[in-house]
């Protein structure tokens, strides 16, 4: 029987429209606030609840030897809205789940908007929620309503932390030049929708990787901002020249590694680096690319990557750009079921509480959809087991993080995705067939699959022991 009262979730994005979905599809009614179009932002393009607005892709779906594809399955046997639009709409991306970005933010909207138990209400929220609203979820992600972002603040007492997020461009792909470029998967890897060519590839040489390396630091910047000053970047999403300034070697080593990866315009000749792009949209008329978030100006950025081969007439549906992504002290500032420890009705979830990544955002409003439910009916929802991928990123939001150094100086909470590092570590040695012991990769490979049957195996016996019938049903 649904409640009397609604849920209320401040921001319809990934993390909101994930716990809105939770909420109501638990019998209870919810609304959900979301500012746009009546206050926009400086990277949404549309009204659309859950755009998506820096990549596409949802990442590796290996729900076998990948953190973040366990973390799919998980979100899959929960019954995520967010995962099932994503299979709904995926595009070829080789071993990664990517999506027709704007067919999957119609399909969550129109999901969220058919729901009997959904109202949306399209208003900006400007400060802390009335009290007569009771329980709320804020989900308000990276581009907090600057009001709100103060008014919760002062009521923690603590100035919120941030670092950049970064947009990369997206090309016309009747633009490029297939004469240079081609496509082809790393190690012709073929993953869910795709073919092991689902990348298009554009080759330099030597001489042309340095002079790009040098066009990047040498480009125009977008001045910083005096608010942006002193503003860490997150290390999972470096804007490409900052990446360039770090060592002429990184980009070779991380976004433009030439790796798994023939030219078959010239097979005999190994690239000095490899630039990426992947596909946008499922009609497969746009590509981004890849890594290659930026705060060069937008004329700059046109220069600089039509020296790319294959890119010298490059059409540009999108250029890069940066926004603050601003975040709390999670670790000292929530409890274990993402309340706020000063205000227990204020419950937060997505990119506010230091979860980076689109499917760990999301994965938060599940798990935060999932505690308000139970708090509303008055049971106390086991805790997540840490062996899980949800677990584990929530366990790394709410107390993993280690807030003094061992010499006893500040050590500030970071935004994290979610990775096998955060999980326990496994209580039996791994071995091969009749006891053999194993090494290098084969012993990494084992490992992987090991955590990820241990977790399926805790998180069936969590879902068992309170919503069986629910988890079956979905």
């Amino acid at each position: 029987m649904a409640m009397t009262h609604p849920i209320h979730i401040i921001g319809g994005g990934l993390a909101g429209s994930e716990a809105a979905w939770q909420i109501a599809q638990s019998g209870h009614p919810v609304v959900i606030h979301e500012m746009r179009p009546v206050r926009g932002t400086e990277a949404h393009q549309s009204q659309d609840l859950a755009e998506l607005v820096c990549s596409n892709s949802f990442r590796s779906d290996d729900a076998n030897g990948n953190a973040v594809g366990l973390l799919h399955q998980e979100m899959r046997t929960l019954g995520s809205l967010i995962l099932r639009a994503g299979d709904a709409h995926q595009v070829p991306a080789g071993g990664a789940l990517a999506v027709d970005r704007e067919g999957f933010a119609r399909a969550v909207t129109a999901a969220l908007e058919d729901h009997p138990l959904v109202t949306i209400a399209r208003e900006e929220i400007d400060g802390l929620p009335p009290a007569e609203w009771g329980r709320v979820i804020v989900a308000t992600g990276p581009l907090t309503s600057p009001a709100l972002a103060q008014a919760i603040r002062g009521l923690t007492g603590s100035e919120a932390l941030a670092f950049f997020d970064a947009i990369a461009p997206i090309v016309h792909r009747e633009s490029i030049d297939m004469g240079k470029a081609w496509f082809q998967s790393r190690y012709d890897k073929v993953g869910p929708g795709g073919t092991g060519a689902d990348y298009i590839n554009c080759p330099m040489d030597r001489a042309q990787y340095d002079a790009f390396i040098q066009a990047l630091i040498g480009g125009d910047k977008i001045a910083f901002k005096e608010w942006e000053a002193s503003t860490p970047y997150f290390d999972g999403c470096l804007p490409i020249e900052v990446m360039a300034e770090r060592g002429p070697e990184t980009l070779r080593h991380g976004p433009m590694k030439p790796v798994g990866l023939t030219n078959p315009h010239d097979p005999t000749v190994k690239a000095c680096a490899i630039v990426q792009l992947r596909q946008d949209n499922a009609l497969g008329t746009l590509y981004n690319m890849v890594g290659f978030q930026t705060k060069l100006t937008y004329a700059e950025q046109v220069r600089v990557f039509r020296t790319i081969p294959g890119l010298e007439n490059a059409e540009f549906a999108r250029l890069g750009g940066l926004h603050r992504n601003t975040y709390l002290d999670s670790p000292r500032l929530l409890d274990a079921t993402l309340r706020l420890k000063a205000e227990p009705r204020l419950r937060f979830a997505g990119q506010i509480t230091g979860c980076e990544g689109y499917v760990e955002s999301a994965a938060t409003g599940l798990v935060a959809g999932l505690f308000a439910v139970a708090e509303i009916e008055g049971r106390t929802l086991p805790p997540l087991p840490a062996t899980t991928a949800l677990g584990a990123l929530i366990g790394h939001i709410t107390g993993g993080h280690i807030g003094v150094e061992e010499a006893g100086s500040p050590r500030s909470f970071q935004p994290m995705n979610v990775n096998f590092g955060l999980f326990p570590p496994l209580t039996e040695a791994i071995k091969g067939e009749e006891g053999r012991r194993l090494r290098g990769p084969e012993k990494a490979v084992a490992k992987k699959r090991a955590l990820t049957d241990r977790a399926r195996a805790d998180l069936a016996g969590w879902t068992g022991s309170w919503a069986p019938a629910r988890v079956a049903a979905e």
